[in-house]
C-alpha cells in the first residue's frame, strides 16, 4: 500500500529514584500518569538532560498515591471536562469493539443460497444492528477529533514563552492526550485484525442499494442513509481509521490556527516521544516496569505523536532537522518482540507522510523494510 494508506500509550509509572547528581533541587514535576494497567508514576525534571527543549526523567516520589492522578488545575478544568467525557466512553468503544464477531457465517449461507428469502432475511437482521455499532464507532471518531482540538488548543496555546512548559503546567491534559492517542493506535489495533467489519459494512451497503431497485422497504435505511453511509465506508477503508482522524484532524488545527507558531504543536509531540523513547530504552526505568502492558502504552504513544509530527512539520519526522531521534525510536520499536510491535512498525511504514521523501536518511528508511 501507498504511504498515504493507514495502517498502538502515557505512562503510570511508580516512583524511580535517580541519582542525586541528576535530580535538582529545583526539579519540577512534569507529568504524571496513572494508567490503568500499570503503576508506575511520570515525573520529569530540570531541562538540558535530554535530547529537545525539556528534560525529562523520572524522579523519586513519596506522594504516588495523592498526585499520580494528575489532577486538572482551574485553568485546565474546562477543557478536562469536555475531553474526560469522550475519554469516559472510550473504553467502552474498545470493549465493543474487541467483542465485535461479525455476521461472515449468515453472510456466507445468503450469498451461496440467493433464492432463499429466509436466508436473506437473517443475513439482513444479524447485519443491521452490527452496522448501527460500527456507526457508533465512526461517530465517537468524531468526538475523538473535537477532543483532539481541545486540548491541542489549550497545550499550544502562547500562555507561555517556552510551548514545552504547558507539558510542565498542565499535566492532567497531557495525560489526556496521551489517553487518546493510546486508545487511538488500540483501535485501530483492534480494527486491523477484524475482517468482518468492512465484511458486513459492504454486505449492507449492497443489499440496501438492490432493495431500492426493487422498491423493498429497508428498516434500518432511517439509521444510516446513504451520505453518511459514504462516509463510514470511506472510514473503515482505511487501515488504521482512528489515526486518520487524529492525522487530519492535527493538520486541520494547524492550518486553521496560522497565527500560532507551528513549533508549539511539534514541539509539545517532540518533547513527548522522547520521553517514551528514553523509558524504553533506558534499563533502570524500563526495570521498573510492572506490566508489559505499560511497555505497550509507552510504544503507542511514541509512535502516534511522532505520526502527528510528521504530518504537521514542514518537513516531517524523518528528516535531519527533525527534534524526534528517529533511528533510536525504530530501534526501540525493533528491540520488541517482533510480534508485539509489527502493527506498530507498519504504522510508521504505511501512515507517515515523509518517510519515502528522498530527504530520509536512507538507514532510517532501511530499519524500516
Amino acid at each position: 500500500p501507498g504511504n498515504s494508506d493507514r495502517k498502538s500509550l502515557f505512562f503510570s509509572f511508580q516512583p524511580v529514584p535517580l541519582a542525586s547528581s541528576v535530580v535538582s533541587s529545583s526539579s519540577t514535576p512534569l507529568f504524571l500518569y496513572e494508567h490503568q494497567e500499570a503503576d508506575l508514576c511520570w515525573r520529569t525534571v530540570t531541562r538540558g538532560h535530554l535530547p529537545g527543549r525539556a528534560s525529562l526523567l523520572l524522579t523519586d516520589s513519596h506522594t504516588h498515591s495523592s498526585t499520580a492522578d494528575a489532577q486538572p488545575t482551574d485553568a485546565e478544568r474546562e477543557v478536562w471536562d469536555q475531553v474526560d467525557v469522550v475519554l469516559k466512553d472510550a473504553k467502552g468503544i474498545l470493549d465493543e469493539l474487541q467483542a465485535y464477531k461479525g455476521a461472515g457465517q449468515e453472510i456466507r449461507e445468503a450469498i451461496q443460497n440467493p433464492s432463499d428469502e429466509a436466508l436473506q432475511e437473517q443475513a439482513w437482521a444479524a447485519v443491521v444492528p452490527l452496522v448501527g455499532r460500527l456507526k457508533k464507532f465512526y461517530e465517537f471518531s468524531q468526538r475523538l477529533e473535537a477532543a483532539l482540538h481541545s486540548l491541542l488548543g489549550a497545550l499550544t496555546s502562547e500562555s507561555y514563552d517556552d510551548p514545552t512548559q504547558h507539558l510542565e503546567r498542565e499535566q492532567a491534559l497531557a495525560k489526556q492526550f496521551a489517553e487518546i492517542l493510546h486508545f487511538t493506535l488500540r483501535f485501530d489495533e483492534l480494527k486491523m485484525t477484524n475482517p468482518a467489519i468492512q465484511n458486513d459494512f459492504s454486505y449492507y451497503r449492497r443489499t440496501l442499494s438492490r432493495m431500492r431497485i426493487n422498491n423493498v422497504p429497508a428498516e434500518g435505511e432511517n439509521e444510516v442513509n446513504n451520505e453518511l453511509a459514504n462516509r463510514i465506508s470511506l472510514f473503515y477503508a482505511d487501515a488504521t481509521p482512528m489515526l486518520k482522524t487524529l492525522s487530519d484532524g492535527t493538520t486541520k488545527f494547524v492550518s486553521e490556527n496560522k497565527n500560532l507558531p507551528i513549533e508549539n504543536t511539534t514541539d509539545c509531540l517532540s518533547t513527548m516521544a522522547t520521553v517514551c523513547k528514553v523509558m524504553l530504552e533506558t534499563p533502570e526505568y524500563r526495570s521498573r516496569f510492572t506490566s508489559e502492558e505499560t511497555v505497550s502504552f509507552c510504544l503507542r504513544v511514541m509512535v502516534g505523536v511522532i505520526i502527528l509530527y510528521d504530518y504537521v512539520h514542514p518537513v516531517g519526522a524523518f528528516a535531519k532537522s527533525s527534534k524526534i531521534d528517529m533511528k533510536g525510536c525504530i530501534k526501540v520499536l525493533r528491540d520488541q518482540p517482533p510480534n508485539s510491535v509489527e502493527g506498530l512498525l507498519n504504522a510508521l511504514r504505511y501512515t507517515t507522510k515523509h518517510l519515502n521523501d528522498e530527504s530520509t536518511n536512507k538507514t532510517i528508511k532501511s530499519m524500516l523494510q
